[in-house]
C-alpha cells in the first residue's frame, strides 16, 4: 500500500461520510485533537475563531467531556486560547512573535537534517523518497489535503531519522504555532516546497550534513519570505482601492 492509500484510509477510518467520531472505538481524546488541529491549520478554522464545545459536541457525536480535553491539550500546543468566561478560540500570533519563532524553528531544522544526514540508514531513505514521490504527484492533482498530510509526514519522518527526541518534541510545537500564520502563503508554493524536500533528502543521503542544515534552515526562511510577499501584495491592493 503506498503512502496517499495509507493516508486516505486512516481519513476514511477517523471521520467517514457515514461514521461520525463517537461512534468509533478509537480515543475519542486523542482522535477529536488532531481532527481539530488538521482543521485549524487547515484554515478552516481561522485565527481568533471561537471553538464552543457544544457546537463542536454535537458536529462530532461525543461528549462534551472529551472535546475539553482536546481544546486544553492544543492549548498546551500554542494553538488555542482558552479565557475565563470567553471559553476556547483559535490563537492569534502577531507578525513579531511569529518572525521570532520562524528564527528558532530555521536554526532547529538545521540541526535535525544535519543529524538525519549523520544518522541516516537505507531504509529511512526509501521512506522519504516514497514520501517524496507521493507528494509530487498530488501536487500534480491540486490535493491540498493529501499535500498537508505528506509535508507534516516528511518533517516528522527526517526527525525520526535524526533521532533527537527532544529537538522534534520544540520543532512539532513551533512548526504548527508558525503555520498559523503562514500555511496560507505556503499554499500558494506547494511545488517550491517539494523542490526544497527534494533538495535536502539529496543532501541527508550524500551524507552531507553541512548542506542539508543549510537547506533545510532556508526551506524555513523561504516560508517566511512567501508570507511577507504575499501580505505586501494585499496591502498594496487595499492601498489601490
Amino acid at each position: 500500500m503506498n503512502i496517499s492509500s495509507k493516508i486516505a484510509g486512516d481519513e476514511s477510518q477517523a471521520a467517514g461520510p457515514d461514521l461520525k467520531i463517537g461512534q468509533k472505538h478509537s480515543p475519542l481524546f486523542a482522535v477529536i485533537r488532531d481532527k481539530l488541529r488538521e482543521r485549524i491549520l487547515s484554515g478552516e478554522f481561522q485565527p481568533g475563531a471561537r471553538l464552543v464545545e457544544d457546537k463542536l459536541s454535537i458536529e462530532m457525536a461525543v461528549s462534551r467531556i472529551p472535546v475539553r480535553e482536546a481544546l486544553r491539550a492544543l492549548a498546551a500546543e500554542g494553538l488555542v486560547t482558552i479565557e475565563p468566561r470567553k471559553g476556547a478560540s483559535v490563537s492569534i500570533l502577531s507578525e513579531e512573535t511569529a518572525y521570532d519563532m520562524v528564527e528558532v524553528r530555521a536554526s532547529l531544522e538545521g540541526l535535525n537534517a544535519k543529524l538525519a544526514a549523520q544518522r541516516r540508514n537505507e531504509e529511512a531513505i526509501k521512506k522519504l523518497q516514497l514520501i517524496l514521490e507521493e507528494g509530487a504527484a498530488a501536487v500534480e492533482r491540486d490535493d491540498m489535503s493529501t499535500c498537508r498530510a505528506l509535508n507534516t509526514q516528511f518533517h516528522e519522518h527526517l526527525a525520526q531519522v535524526a533521532g533527537n527526541a527532544v529537538l522534534n518534541e520544540l520543532m512539532r510545537s513551533l512548526r504548527d504555532r508558525t503555520a498559523l500564520v503562514f500555511a496560507p502563503s505556503n499554499m500558494k508554493r506547494v511545488k517550491e516546497n517539494w523542490f526544497d524536500h527534494s533538495q535536502i533528502l539529496k543532501a541527508v543521503i550524500a551524507g552531507n550534513g553541512e548542506l542539508a542544515s543549510l537547506l533545510a534552515t532556508q526551506h524555513v526562511d523561504n516560508a517566511a519570505r512567501a508570507y511577507i510577499e504575499a501580505r505586501e501584495k494585499t496591502h498594496q491592493k487595499a492601498n489601490e482601492a
